[in-house]
């Protein structure tokens, strides 16, 4: 019963309550039969509200920020599927600033901070170039461990360095317990991944409305990084990858986000929603002394400070570097993990461009494994279910090397790997870093990119892949490589050929652009960027730099002061490698962890 009323809940796009309206396409279409206004106008009528939003003449863009796409997730609505918004039709509505924060909660470092947030918060923000028709669209999902961060990233560099040729939106989802809670007592009275449902109905609302802004709802593009690549991956094989292209074309991700993910009903996951109810003032024994009232029926009812601060409590007092509240298999929109899923190539949306950065490990590392037993003790730690022969094969996989020629980012396809050391961390630390780094994002990037890829040159399936490897190559250190300000070491040739590169995908599911581009537009120049699987093997694209000016910087997720280059001087180094063999053989160590998906679920 429960699983049907869930499908029918999360496909339906709008619901008929007396209190909600929205119009058919047939009616949008008779208010606006060129789904823009031809005069530029800055109002745009939903059906359930009239926005007006902001044009900028410097940049050609208008914008429309925090634009409702679902009614408050609060009260009886908390852990429930997005609704439709009330209708709200007496004034226009401003569209010119960004909404409400979704509330927040950290991971688990010393330190972190307690940010309160408002549970009103599912709006998404558009930049639509003026006077636009019929283009391409890219779908922003902000990363911050499904926990915190939000929708407000400035698209307007990446759009105007490809010429306003499509239109950008960022969308809000419900975070840390909010979004991701999950127990038996969830799943029967609501619905666990929420946030990821959150997601999903706003590619509904993009499908319903974008036209209406002038772009073309057949060419839609999803795109995050960390943990919006994370939400990416499981949307292109939500449903068991049955649904096509019906929502999205394409699809980017950097640097995937995939920690363990466990069932809905696992110890892990209800474990801690016990944690949250108790630390909510709705505690297990709470159902015992009220028969009439759940203690889901408790959490629905208690007012949102306590729910936020329980929500970051338990999240920030897990293993390091962890969150508490993450997506998990429910059967249903997840039907298995990621790494089992991709490998039978069940999946939505046709092309699909994947990175990793070259660091992706020590934000999420305690950088205080000096030995061997070190290390061991934060395996068991970071992968509970790991036997002590699994410790040994990862062990194997990733050898102790004891070098004494200091710190340095490696070349990637010869010499010393990123077993043995890094800019940041040598030895028995650089093995932990590396593990980290490549179970929870590298390996996932190769398993989006082969699920993607096909020998089948007619294959409605292809991917191309990068790796960002400018020092400090550090997780998240590329957003402002794509959409700016620029970091002191990120050149101009850079940040043009990963912006240029991402627009060619956007416009034409190639980041070489139409048949492959022209030498013009081409981030190899001559060169074509082949595609993930080739005859030649598995290829992909390093972005790199050479020349520039020294300069000390400190980066903070380790607190090491390490020197950068920046301008003047800075020139671009992109290349095409062997993606199976970098690293000393990346691509093996990324099968032997899909291998452990059992123990190591993911």
């Amino acid at each position: 019963m429960h699983s049907l009323h869930l499908a029918v809940a999360v496909t339906t796009l709008w619901s008929c309550a007396s209190a909600q309206y929205q119009p058919t396409r047939f009616e949008a279409r008779q208010t606006d039969p060129l789904g823009y206004n031809a005069n530029n106008s800055l109002q745009v009528d939903l059906g359930y509200a009239i926005i007006e939003g902001v044009g900028n003449a410097s940049t050609g863009l208008n914008t429309f920020f925090g634009v409702r796409y679902a009614a408050p997730p609060i009260g009886s609505l908390r852990w429930q599927p997005p609704q439709a918004p009330a209708l709200n039709r007496s004034s226009v509505i401003s569209a010119a600033e960004y909404g409400p924060i979704c509330p927040q909660s950290f991971d688990a470092i010393p330190g972190q901070p307690f940010i309160l947030g408002d549970e009103d918060c599912l709006s998404l923000n558009i930049y639509a170039p003026q006077n636009a028709v019929d283009l391409p669209v890219l779908v922003w999902i902000h990363g911050g461990g499904y926990g915190f961060y939000n929708g407000q990233q400035d698209q307007t560099e990446l759009i105007n360095t490809n010429n306003n040729s499509f239109i950008g939106v960022s969308i809000q989802y419900r975070l840390g317990a909010f979004g991701f809670l999950s127990s038996d007592e969830v799943y029967r009275y609501g619905v666990v991944n929420a946030g990821l449902l959150d997601q999903k109905f706003a590619f509904e609302w993009i499908q319903e409305h974008i036209g209406s802004f002038g772009g073309d709802p057949r060419k839609v593009t999803i795109s995050g990084l960390s943990a919006g690549a994370g939400s990416v991956m499981l949307h292109t094989i939500a449903y068991g990858g049955t649904l096509g292209t019906s929502l999205f074309r394409n699809s980017i991700t950097s640097s995937p986000y995939l920690p363990t993910q466990y069932t809905y009903n696992d110890f892990v996951p209800s474990q801690a929603y016990y944690a949250f109810a108790t630390a909510a003032g709705c505690p297990p024994t709470y159902a015992y002394g009220n028969a009439s009232q759940t203690i889901f029926a408790c959490l629905q009812s208690q007012d949102t400070e306590t729910l936020q601060k329980a929500s970051n409590d338990i999240s920030t007092s897990g293993v390091y570097g962890s969150w508490a509240f993450l997506p998990v298999t429910d059967g249903l929109f997840i039907q298995s993990t990621p790494s089992q899923a991709l490998l039978k190539r069940k999946i939505n949306g046709h092309n699909h461009l994947t990175s990793n950065m070259a660091e992706e490990g020590p934000a999420y590392t305690p950088q205080t494994i000096h030995t061997e037993p070190d290390l061991t003790t934060w395996l068991h730690r970071q992968f509970p279910l790991l036997t002590a022969l699994d410790i040994h094969k990862i062990l194997h996989y990733y050898p102790f090397t004891n070098t004494t020629t200091g710190l340095y980012p490696t070349s990637g396809a010869s010499g010393p790997t990123a077993i043995t050391t890094s800019l940041i961390a040598s030895g028995h630390q650089q093995r932990a870093n590396l593990i980290l780094g490549e179970s929870t994002f590298m390996c996932p990037s190769y398993w989006l990119a082969t699920a993607f890829s096909s020998p089948d040159s007619a294959s409605a399936h292809h991917a191309w892949k990068y790796q960002y490897s400018v020092p400090a190559a550090l997780h998240g250190y590329d957003l402002e490589a794509y959409f700016g300000p620029a970091r002191q070491n990120q050149g101009h040739e850079l940040r043009r050929a990963l912006q240029t590169s991402w627009g060619n995908f956007v416009r034409f599911g190639d980041p070489n652009g139409v048949d492959g581009g022209n030498a013009s537009t081409r981030v190899l120049g001559e060169e074509e960027w082949p595609e993930f699987a080739t005859g030649e093997g598995l290829r992909m694209v390093d972005f790199n730099q050479t020349g520039g000016t020294e300069f000390e910087f400190l980066a903070v997720q380790t607190n090491r002061t390490v020197v950068l280059f920046g301008e003047p001087g800075l020139r671009r180094e992109v290349r095409v490698v062997d993606a199976w063999g970098w690293e000393g053989g990346r691509g093996v160590r990324c099968d032997f962890w899909r291998s452990l998906g059992g123990i190591v679920p993911e």
